[in-house]
This record gives structure tokens, sequence and C-alpha cells, in this order.
């Protein structure tokens, strides 16, 4: 059940230690304390030359299994690895030369890059606006983020989604600007990748794919190590006798301090619940569009979480200089709001850009 709004600002605040106004989670998300202490303790673990210090694999399992629930899909479809990027390439070198991939302009680079370097391949690209009536009976994949990582839009998943069922079109939906803050529901797909940085407030070197069960037989686990067998215990040395029956066995082998991370990152979220995140997160973003139209600014439209202004790029060095973290995209300043934001996060970035740059 989610948490009462009340009740977020209580939880964030024994959760989080931060000292900046920080508000580029849309770059990288602030670690919980319950994080930094499961990532210490590992790492002292392992300088000690103990046990523990080689991780464990059953937390993999349960890291793998409340990213499951919090996308609304069976652990069972569900592979762990280092980066978007990777699963991204994995899903690339399944497609046949001349296949036909539509991703809109200016998406994220890891969305496009495989298939554009892959070679062999069709890759379109539309703005994001049109994505569902360019999709045409040879289009093989549209591959697009479910929130745009430069300014924040947000895809009409349910309109290309049935775009790509009327042509036959398989459908990889990237959600990491999503996943977190805004409830999202990976079933309908063939293919999400998740990286858990950001909005699901773990490390660099924890991401996940998710594949439907229709999809599994015709994707090649190219990567596949001993933790892709289905007995992995039985598989250390090659070759395997079997590969996992499910998506496990596009599994990298997981780099074990980010999932340290993410495990108590994401029982947090789960704790909090997403409908609760969410409300939180786009009222601040909310309060914060209400502020720039009173300073004269005119953001991208929307109402997520990332709020993106056209024309002031040039205020992030010195916002950065005064504690208050943003980023610059494209001409842009971008602030995302999350969990450990308040409103007087938001009054502050206000009043440092109702100065007139120096």
């Amino acid at each position: 059940m989610d948490l009462p709004l009340s009740d977020v600002s209580r939880v964030c605040a024994a959760e989080f230690a931060h000292t900046t106004t920080y508000l580029d989670t849309a770059g990288a998300g602030v670690l919980p304390r319950s994080a930094v202490a499961a990532v210490r303790e590992l790492a002292e673990a392992a300088g000690a030359g103990l046990p523990a210090g080689a991780g464990d694999f059953d937390l993999v399992e349960r890291v793998r299994a409340s990213f499951a629930r919090l996308v609304a899909v069976d652990p069972e479809r569900v592979a762990v690895g280092s980066s978007v990027a990777t699963h991204v390439g994995l899903i690339a070198a399944s497609l046949p030369d001349g296949a036909e991939v539509l991703v809109p302009e200016g998406d994220f680079a890891s969305v496009m890059n495989p298939f554009v370097l892959r070679g062999g391949l069709n890759v379109r690209f539309v703005p994001l606006e049109s994505l569902a009536e360019a999709v045409r009976p040879d289009t093989a994949l549209v591959a697009l983020s479910a929130v745009q990582s430069a300014d924040g839009r947000t895809a009409d998943l349910p309109g290309v989604r049935a775009a790509t069922a009327a042509h036959g079109a398989r459908m990889l939906v990237d959600a990491t600007q999503a996943a977190g803050w805004l409830p999202f529901d990976a079933s309908p797909y063939e293919y999400t990748v998740t990286g858990g940085y950001k909005w699901l407030l773990g490390g660099r070197g924890a991401s996940y794919l998710t594949v439907s069960h229709e999809a599994q037989p015709g994707l090649v686990p190219l990567h596949a190590g001993w933790v892709a067998a289905e007995s992995k215990w039985e598989a250390v040395y090659g070759p395997m006798r079997q590969l996992a029956r499910d998506a496990r066995r596009f599994d990298e082998s997981a780099a074990f301090l980010p999932y340290y991370a993410a495990q108590p990152s994401l029982a947090l979220l789960e704790r909090v619940g997403v409908e609760a995140v969410h409300a939180h997160d786009t009222a601040l973003a909310a309060r914060y569009r209400t502020g720039l139209d009173r300073l004269g600014h005119r953001p991208v439209p929307g109402d997520g979480a990332i709020v993106s202004v056209p024309g002031l790029a040039h205020r992030q060095p010195a916002l950065e200089a005064a504690g208050i973290r943003t980023s610059a995209r494209g001409g842009a300043l971008r602030a995302s709001f999350h969990l450990y934001n308040t409103e007087a996060d938001v009054d502050r970035l206000l009043d440092a850009l109702d100065v007139p740059a120096g």
C-alpha cells in the first residue's frame, strides 16, 4: 500500500543524507543511507578477505523479484545486467539483416546506437509525436524511451503499442527515466530496459532487461556465461548443459556493489509505493513550473518529474557553485524532482533563477 504523502517526507528524511539541493535525478539518483550501508558492509568484508565479501547471488534474486514487482511482470521475464546499451545490443544482434527499426529523433543514445552501429539494419528516425503514425508493415521493431531524458516529454506508449500490434512489429521501451517515479507496466512490451542508477536510487552497474515469454526464444544470449545456465553452479566450467529456461539466460554476472545498493533502494520504493512517489515528484515539478511562469520562463510542456527550460543552460554552472544540482541538456536547464526533494528545494532554485546571471 502506498504511503500517505504526509509520511513520504518523514520516511525520506530518515533515508537521505545529501547536503546539496539535489535536483538532478535524471542524471543520477541519490543513494539512501541503507544502500550506502549495504555497499560499505560488502566493501569492508571484501577488503578484509571475509567470505561475505564475495557477494551473495541470493541477494541478486531478491533484487530481480523486487524490480519485477515494480514494473508488474513475473521475475521469469527479468534479466539482470550492467548497462542499458548492453541489453539493447543483444536485441539489435537478434534482428535479421534489412530489418527496419523505428526510433524517435533525439532519443537517448543507448536506445539507438546499438542498432545504428550493428550495420545491416534500416534505422529510421521520426519525431516522437509522430511515432505511432510512422509504424508501417515492414517495421520490425520500435525502440523508444518512455520519458525523454533531454526534456521530460512522455511518450504515448499505448498509442505506439496499438500501432505495433496492428503491423506485427515488436516494441522496446527504455524505462530508465520512468521506472521509480512513473507507474510503469512492462508487461505489454516484448522488451524493456531500465538503468538502475537514476529513479531507482541504485548505483551504476545495475540494469534490468525484461523479455516477454513469446520473445525469449528468438533472442540469442550471445554473452551467456555460467550465470545464464539453468543450474549455474553446475555450469562453472563449460560448455553448459542447459540454458536457463526463462529470462535468466540473458543475465550478465552481476556486479555485486551496485546490486547491494539496489536491494534496499528498491525496497524503499516498494515501501513508499510508486503512486505516492509519483504524486510527490509531480507536485514539486508543478510548483516549479508555476514559479517559472511567474519569472517569465517557458519550460517544455508536460506534467512529469523532469522539467526542461530552453535557453537557460548557461545558468547551470552558477547554480552548481551555489550548491544547487541541476544539469544542462541541449541548451536547456533540466531539473528533476524525486523522493528526497522538498518544496524548499524548488523555492531555492526559483529564487536563484530570479537573480540575473552575473
